[in-house]
């Protein structure tokens, strides 16, 4: 028994061993199996393009180049708040007597809005009257003692102190007089605020009390109305502090175009102007705020709502444009296909200034009338032989005016040609 053990585990080592070989040796063989599919006989892409040879040219879409004018946007997304917003309240306490708007109306600046009952202070008005006519009458009498008293004390009559007295007593009921005016002028204003009137030209709103109640003027819940000014309207946005040496510079040579647009940016709603950029950077985001003023005529923008917002800070002039499904990504850069006259596709390198969803701005690599391919790139290689199923050389023209440019750099194309825009958003605002 103890002769036989080890016999058995020597066995046991060598198959194992054998096993172990058989493994590597499988590997290895694999290994150099690819190694030669890769490496050897004619090169991937000559054997990628003599298979796509035989199997005909490869169909694509083609456009060509152009020249064109790009606006430069910078996006971000905006507040509608309105030009003006007031909270009517009363300004005396008393019973509401009527309420003389509909809500929801427009009304102009002086439109009465609602009437307080004006019984005690118009009272307060007649007693300040009644009071002033007392005054008068006795300033009355006491310049006529100081007359006699002056005449007296002239003729060594009676002590000239007697006429000074009275001169002091005339000046008295003289400013009693004056107090009794303000008095008056007093009492008229609180009883002209039983009467409410519109402080500015708008749209007034929800009715927050209704007629019969009793109002007071140190209630903070006892408003009437509010009235908003929407016609012109403002919007507030922001925009990465990176942005604002541009915007300052733009708007330092004229007023610059903002354009609302819709939630899916497809149409423009209305175009303002710029007026105003904040006098610091917000620390904690690191963003400016920005104001544009609106017409509004139509009232499509609404106080409180959130609107994407535009803001044209310069125009690219005659530059070279091509579709942005025409731009690809590989590992040496950016890249386009050239069709020549011969319907060969030609790979060629391009520096990309800037994009957006439908067209690219190209710095060099391509010149107008170039054509260049959109779709089919899932079989093309440099070289190859196209088909141009339908070519449209008509000019790429900028996208309409609805639609938002984005100042984003190039991304990766799909086989497709679909482009994969990677834009990277700051604020609220899209940059080259």
């Amino acid at each position: 028994m103890h002769g036989e053990l080890p016999k058995i585990v020597e066995q046991k080592v060598a198959r194992r061993s054998r096993r172990r070989w058989l493994v590597i040796g499988l590997v290895l063989i694999a290994v150099a199996g690819a190694l030669y599919y890769v490496f050897g006989g004619a090169p991937t892409q000559q054997r990628r393009a003599s298979r796509f040879a035989a199997e005909g040219p490869v169909p694509v879409l083609a456009q060509a180049t152009a020249r064109a004018n790009v606006p430069v946007y910078l996006d971000a997304v905006g507040t509608v708040k309105a030009l003006n917003t007031v909270t009517v309240r009363p300004q005396v306490d008393g019973k509401l007597l009527s309420v003389n708007f509909n809500e929801g109306e427009d009304v102009k600046q002086g439109d009465v809005l609602a009437k307080i009952e004006p019984t005690i202070y118009q009272a307060q008005l007649d007693q300040a009257i009644a009071k002033k006519a007392q005054d008068e009458a006795t300033l009355a009498n006491a310049r006529l003692d100081l007359d006699r008293y002056e005449k007296l004390a002239a003729a060594n009559a009676i002590n000239k102190q007697q006429a000074d007295t009275q001169r002091a007593l005339v000046a008295q009921d003289q400013a009693l007089v004056q107090a009794d005016q303000a008095a008056i002028e007093n009492a008229q204003a609180t009883l002209s605020y039983t009467t409410i009137v519109a402080p500015i030209a708008g749209r007034t709103g929800i009715r927050m009390v209704d007629q019969g109640n009793i109002v007071h003027a140190s209630d903070t819940n006892s408003a009437i109305v509010v009235i908003t000014q929407i016609q012109p309207i403002t919007v507030l946005f922001n925009l990465p502090q990176q942005d604002l040496l541009r915007v300052n510079d733009a708007f330092a040579k004229g007023p610059l175009t903002v354009d609302a647009l819709r939630s899916d940016n497809n149409a423009v709603i209305q175009s303002g102007k710029l007026t105003v950029v904040d006098n610091q950077v917000d620390s904690t985001t690191g963003t400016v705020k920005l104001k544009a003023e609106f017409a509004n005529e139509k009232t499509q923008l609404w106080p409180g709502e959130f609107v994407n917002v535009r803001l044209l800070i310069d125009t690219l002039q005659n530059v070279v444009v091509v579709p942005t499904a025409a731009v690809q990504r590989g590992p040496n850069g950016t890249f386009i296909y050239v069709i020549d006259e011969q319907n060969t596709a030609h790979m060629r390198p391009i520096e990309v200034l800037r994009q957006d969803e439908n067209q690219a701005v190209v710095k060099s690599g391509v010149e107008p009338p170039d054509r260049v391919v959109t779709t089919g790139f899932a079989r093309l290689t440099d070289g190859a032989k196209v088909s141009v199923g339908s070519e449209n050389n008509a000019p790429a023209a900028s996208p309409p005016a609805g639609n938002r440019k984005r100042n984003a750099a190039p991304g990766a194309a799909n086989d497709n040609g679909q482009q994969n825009q990677r834009g990277q958003r700051g604020g609220g605002s899209q940059r080259p």
